[in-house]
């Protein structure tokens, strides 16, 4: 059976987390049940890049203050580490500490926040699709990985939780390559990002869900209030949780789908069981969900090629840049992992090399590429 524990969390005041976080632990067994005092242990954040909490792209330090102290009641070895979006440097991870709040929570309590930019190629024997893989080097030298997500909307994969945080254990521009290498969202979803989440195997999955992002997550949507705190030692059986709590049907979740045919989780949610507060009275039945083209490639099956092929062309989704919010920055031809935008006097999108990956998208620090969608599957839908 999995566990999840859901409990009651209005803001982001330091006593009412700390009381709702220590509730999720006991709900679950309590700590110590997972976690050997004098243990080294990973917080793996959700820094998506350059943002202040208040935006709610990123994990908020206050839920990763919490989780340290607890650890640190243990005398265990703490550090902070993820690999956000774009390049990974001392001088970008120095920028994204600072901004989202990060750096205040190691000074505060005596932590290390890691700078070390090198890799490690690991192999996973059980992948379905990325069997070797490039780990941030932090990762590999810890007893435990505690995963603090952020709930949000995704653009490509719909819906951001524990499963998705993980792509953060890839180093750097190697997330780009890999975006490149399968750039069909299904396959990158239902089994890449799968295979990097039973590798890496956190020991705990923690929700930031108080404030999560709806709409085009996970950095252009908008924040919207939940009010909730999860926990659960399975990514996958909390992510079907917290897609029950912003009304989101789990079938359209690509990465929980892949931990239903994988069997993390059963298909009916039988082996998932909730504690701690009532679900029912956080659920959020207008949360707004990104529409994607999936349903339409889904109709490969029953259309012949000759149709299905250009159907799908015209209604995929497409990044368009907004040129009166632009700064040129140059943050998009960075990360760009199929190097199809180019900037002359504007930024120019190749859309006929495009994958639709959305790492623009998804990185634009001044919200400045939108995902438009064609009028027709916007009609059919």
């Amino acid at each position: 059976m999995n566990f999840v524990s859901i409990r009651k969390c209005n803001d982001y005041n330091y006593d009412n987390i700390k009381e709702s976080i220590e509730r999720n632990l006991d709900d679950i067994g309590g700590i110590e049940k997972y976690i050997k005092r004098n243990s080294k242990v990973l917080i793996k954040p959700n820094l998506l890049m350059k943002k202040s909490p208040e935006e709610a792209t990123t994990t908020h330090p206050t839920v990763v203050k919490v989780i340290c102290e607890i650890l640190l009641r243990l005398n265990c070895e703490v550090i902070i580490a993820d690999s956000p979006g774009g390049p990974y440097t001392t001088s970008a991870l120095k920028g994204i500490y600072k901004s989202t709040g990060m750096k205040d929570v190691a000074d505060e309590l005596g932590l290390s926040l890691n700078y070390d930019v090198s890799e490690v190629k690991v192999e996973n024997k059980n992948a379905k699709a990325l069997r070797f893989m490039d780990i941030i080097t932090p990762i590999s030298q810890v007893d435990h990985i505690i995963n603090v997500c952020k709930l949000k909307t995704h653009g490509m994969a719909t819906f951001t939780g524990g499963v998705k945080n993980l792509y953060g254990s890839i180093a750097g521009l190697k997330k780009a390559e890999i975006h490149y290498r399968f750039p069909n969202e299904e396959i990158f979803c239902e089994e890449v990002l799968l295979d990097i989440c039973s590798y890496v195997n956190p020991t705990l999955t923690i929700m930031d869900g108080i404030v999560g992002m709806e709409g085009e997550g996970p950095s252009a949507g908008t924040p919207r209030h939940i009010g909730t705190t999860l926990a659960s030692t399975s990514p996958y059986a909390l992510d079907s949780m917290a897609c029950k709590l912003i009304n989101l049907d789990i079938t359209k979740v690509p990465t929980v789908r892949g931990s239903i045919k994988r069997g993390y989780i059963k298909s009916d949610l039988s082996d998932v069981k909730l504690v701690g507060d009532d679900i029912n009275q956080f659920i959020i039945e207008d949360f707004k969900i990104p529409k994607t083209s999936k349903d339409f490639r889904l109709l490969s099956s029953i259309l012949p090629k000759f149709i299905h092929e250009p159907l799908t062309k015209m209604l995929t989704p497409k990044p368009v840049v907004s040129y009166n919010k632009c700064v040129k920055c140059k943050k998009c031809i960075e990360v760009c992992p199929a190097k199809v935008i180019s900037l002359d006097s504007t930024i120019k999108i190749d859309l006929n090399e495009c994958i639709r990956c959305f790492c623009c998208h998804e990185l634009c620090p001044k919200k400045a590429i939108d995902i438009k969608r064609n009028v027709i599957f916007k009609l059919i839908k």
